[in-house]
Formats: structure tokens, C-alpha cells, sequence
């Protein structure tokens, strides 16, 4: 083993070791993320402040790094707190990164120790795959911690390389994620477009990849910190970039922006909603519809919304790939009109089936949908749309059987990404009836009711086959997340009749 690789799994113990130590003391993985965010950030702008790089960069002398460094006990506690006021005023990406901070670390000793670590690595020299390992392993581990509902916000990394290495994005185009969450797309593509296998860059392609390829919304604070944090460790932006993520709510109004791509996993839920004070003073709800003249149809449903804020920001030649639950591909009345319309106004030529099992939130059913937007014409511009059944008799669990990269190769081989045109089918009715990947035309969709695109073909084994059950975990999992789904589903169906 290498010293460089010594000296990465070194930092990277260090930091796991520091959480756990502070967990003890009821601090989440959530909460040090946000104080590891805002001592990095001042830690790397220090460094890069001096000798060979001596740039000139927008946080005050009194509240730089060195300011930290310099005090210990109720001072440094203190201090701190009023260093993350003031830079919480500032502007640019340093504000959004201090947005809204607060000191989450009570002992002041303890926060001198993480410091201290932090001040003896050299963070501005170090690979930004070594940063970004630390800091992504510790979004999985939040992501991990389900009663903060992190989960929500972090896609599984495997199916974010397997999307990217089917649309293939090109240098210089524009890519764009209306709900980003922790980052996870634009790490991917950025990967993908600066791996010299893929693109030999120039100098003029890699700054606009650094400054100018990514553009998100997240509303929540805190996660937005997290991704402006994450992409700036995998090198992309910088101290005083502009800030390409919004804190803006992506479906009130259409921003004008066009992009080229949209690679996202919006939110889960079905329904927008709003909340507040009655008048009784009680809290109190309701559905928020989006009345936008861009939109096909007005609704409630936030998936459904989506799919029509992703089309709008679709430049005439764009392309999409996004994870959406099962109720899109099925639900009557405002679902079946956007499908109808995604179908006429776009090749909607592919759909992945995902499993259960793979999302930090239980039994979600999703799959990921691949189009690519048409200029108008008279008649329907997808021809036919390819179904990759990744999800019968495929069992996956987020600890014991994880999603990993090669379990998705053979669809990304099916899906042809070089060349869609000269795809294969793999099912056959009388030779492979368990074949994942078919294909149905426009005609064989638009008969079925509603234009329903939720598809299945194969097999279910577990209901045919009791010699072969899954292993017991699995088939415990599977029944957990089923219930925990139905559950959901009562509750929303409760506060719909409920009017809330």
C-alpha cells in the first residue's frame, strides 16, 4: 500500500472517529456535517490566502481561520458562534454556505479538538477524490440515519453513474437538477465529462465544466450547504463563483433557463403542499397547485409537476433522465394527460423499472424515464418506448445486498447508449419469456387504458416458486417496506378526505 493511500485512509478514520465521538454527546451525522462544512471551507480558504497562492478572497480578518485557531474554551465558543452570524450576511457562495449556521458542538474542548484536526492536513493539495470520498461517505451515513429523513435527499450513487453513463453528456453543453438535493448528479456527469476515457478537455472546456456546466434548486438550507460544499470539494466552483444553486422553490415560475440536460430524482411524495396558521392559530395545510402557462395541465401532484417544469427547461434538442414512482406511469386524470402529452412532444424511448429495496425510503417504487426533447410536429415523436424490467425477481437491501454499479450493466448494454438506434430486444415470447428487455410501440401504449406505461411481463418467482424463496432478510424487508408504503397511502388518502 502506497503512502498517499496511508496517509487518505488515515484523514478519512480520523474524521469517522470524530463523529462518533461527538454523537456521543447527541450530535447527529446531519449536525457534523454542517460544522465539518463550515471549518473546511475556512480551513481551504485559508490556505489558499497564502504563499504559492495568495488570492485575495471575501471573509474578514476577524472571523478567518486563524481567528479559530487562536482561542480556546468559552472564547472559542463564542467566537465561533459570531463567525457564523456574520458570515451567514455574506454574499456569493460563502453566504449560502453560512446560511442560517449555527454552532450544533456545546463542548467548547470538543470543537477545539475537531480544529485541531482539521488545521494539521493540508486540504488545498489534497486530491479532490480524497476530499470527496470523506465528505460523500458522510452524506451516505446521514442519508443512512432515517428518523432525520436525510434519505430523501441522497440518490443511490450506483443507479446516478448507470443514468450519467447512458445519456453520456457532452463538454460545454449545460446540465441541470431542479431538485438536487446533496449534489449527486452533477458529481456524476462532472466525473463522467472530465475522464480523459471520454473527453480529451481543453483549457477553455474545463473552466466552463468547473463555472458554468451546473445549475440546481434545493430549498432546504441545510442541504443546499451540503451540495454547494460537495461540489466545491470535487472541485467544482470556487470561493467567489457565482451561486448556480437556488434556494428557489423550481416549479412557482418558470425561471427561462434551457439547458441541455436535466438529470434528476425529485422529491417523494405525491402532493405540494403549503403550510399555515388557521384561524384558530392551529397549523394547518393545504395542496399547492402551480398555475403556470408553460404547464400542460394544473395539479397538485409534485412528481407530475415536475415532469412538466423538466420539459419547459428542456432547450428544443435537450435531454432528460429522471427517477419518478410508479404513479406517474399509471395515475388517471392529470397523469394521464402529461404522459399523453410527454409522448406527442418527446421520444420517451426509454424506462428502467427500479427495484425495492435500493432507496433510503421505504417502498418506494420508482423508475428512471429517458427522454429526449422534439421540435413540434403533427404527429407523436416517440415511435416506441424500450422497458427494461429491472425489477422482478431482483431483491435488494440497503445493508445486507446493496445496489451496486455492475448490477446495472447489462441494462446500460441493452440501452445502447453509443447507439439507441441499433438496440435488441432480449425477451422473446416463445425462446426467453423472462427477457428484461422489450420493447412496445406508440400504438401498442396509446390503446392501453389510460395510456398506462406500467408494464410487467415477467414472472413473479415468489409467487410460483416456493422451493426457491428469497432469503428470509429479504423477504422480511420486502414485507416491511410493502406495509410501510400502504401505510403512507392510508395517511395521504386520510388527509385528502380530511381536506387537509
Amino acid at each position: 500500500m502506497s503512502n498517499e493511500t496511508n496517509n487518505t485512509s488515515s484523514i478519512i478514520s480520523k474524521v469517522w472517529n470524530f463523529c462518533n465521538t461527538l454523537r456521543d454527546d447527541g450530535v447527529s451525522y446531519g449536525d457534523y456535517l454542517e460544522q465539518l462544512t463550515y471549518l473546511l471551507f475556512l480551513k481551504m480558504a485559508d490556505e489558499f490566502s497564502k504563499p504559492p497562492y495568495n488570492r485575495k478572497l471575501p471573509i474578514p480578518k476577524a472571523y478567518n481561520w486563524e481567528s479559530l485557531v487562536a482561542k480556546r474554551g468559552a472564547d472559542l465558543e463564542n467566537h465561533y458562534s459570531n463567525l457564523l452570524r456574520e458570515l451567514s450576511q455574506s454574499k456569493g457562495v460563502l453566504g449560502q454556505i453560512f446560511t442560517k449556521s449555527q454552532n450544533k458542538i456545546q463542548d467548547p474542548a470538543k470543537l477545539f479538538k475537531l480544529i485541531d484536526m482539521i488545521d494539521k492536513e493540508q486540504w488545498s493539495t489534497m486530491g479532490a477524490d480524497v476530499k470527496g470520498k470523506i465528505y460523500e461517505g458522510l452524506l451516505e451515513k446521514n442519508a443512512e440515519d432515517t428518523k432525520s429523513g436525510a434519505g430523501q435527499y441522497f440518490t443511490p450513487r450506483a443507479l446516478i453513474r448507470a443514468m450519467v453513463e447512458c445519456v453520456r453528456p457532452e463538454p460545454m453543453k449545460v446540465i441541470a437538477d431542479p431538485a438536487c438535493g446533496t449534489g449527486g448528479f452533477f458529481l456524476a456527469a462532472y466525473d463522467f465529462i472530465a475522464n480523459p476515457n471520454n473527453y480529451s478537455l481543453n483549457r477553455e472546456q474545463k473552466e466552463f465544466l468547473k463555472h458554468k456546466t451546473f445549475f440546481g434548486n434545493e430549498i432546504v438550507a441545510g442541504t443546499r450547504r451540503m451540495a454547494l460544499m460537495n461540489l466545491f470539494l470535487h472541485n467544482i466552483g470556487d470561493f467567489e463563483s457565482e451561486n448556480f444553486i437556488s434556494p428557489a422553490d423550481a416549479l412557482v415560475a418558470d425561471s427561462g433557463l434551457r439547458v441541455d440536460y436535466v438529470l434528476a430524482n425529485p422529491p417523494f411524495g405525491k402532493k405540494s403542499s403549503m403550510t399555515f396558521t388557521n384561524d384558530e392559530g392551529e397549523q394547518d395545510s393545504e395542496d399547492l397547485t402551480y398555475n403556470r402557462q408553460d404547464f400542460w395541465v394544473t395539479t397538485s401532484n409534485k412528481q407530475l409537476n415536475f415532469v412538466q417544469h423538466i420539459h419547459t427547461m428542456l432547450k428544443s434538442d435537450g435531454r432528460a433522465a429522471v427517477v419518478l414512482p410508479d404513479n406517474v406511469l399509471f395515475e388517471g386524470g392529470a397523469g394521464e394527460t402529461i404522459r399523453k402529452k410527454l409522448l406527442e412532444t418527446t421520444n420517451l424511448h426509454t424506462i428502467l423499472r427500479l427495484p425495492t429495496g435500493i432507496f433510503y425510503k421505504p417502498g418506494v417504487k420508482a423508475n428512471v424515464l429517458f427522454f429526449d426533447n422534439k421540435p413540434a410536429s403533427k404527429n407523436a415523436q416517440t415511435e416506441e418506448i424500450w422497458f427494461y424490467d429491472f425489477r422482478t425477481n431482483m431483491h435488494f437491501t440497503l445493508k445486507k445486498n446493496p445496489l451496486h454499479f455492475e448490477d446495472l450493466k447489462d441494462f446500460i448494454e441493452c440501452y445502447n447508449p453509443l447507439n439507441i438506434n441499433k438496440r435488441k430486444e432480449t425477451y422473446n415470447a416463445d425462446t426467453n419469456p423472462e427477457g428484461r428487455w422489450r420493447k412496445f410501440t406508440y400504438d401498442e401504449i396509446i390503446e392501453r387504458d389510460k395510456t398506462s406505461l406500467d408494464i410487467t411481463w415477467i414472472k413473479d418467482k415468489s409467487l410460483t416458486d416456493l422451493d426457491n424463496l428469497p432469503d428470509p432478510d429479504l423477504l422480511a424487508n420486502d414485507i416491511i417496506e410493502n406495509l410501510k408504503a400502504c401505510i403512507e397511502s392510508f395517511e395521504e388518502m386520510m388527509l385528502t378526505i380530511n381536506g387537509k
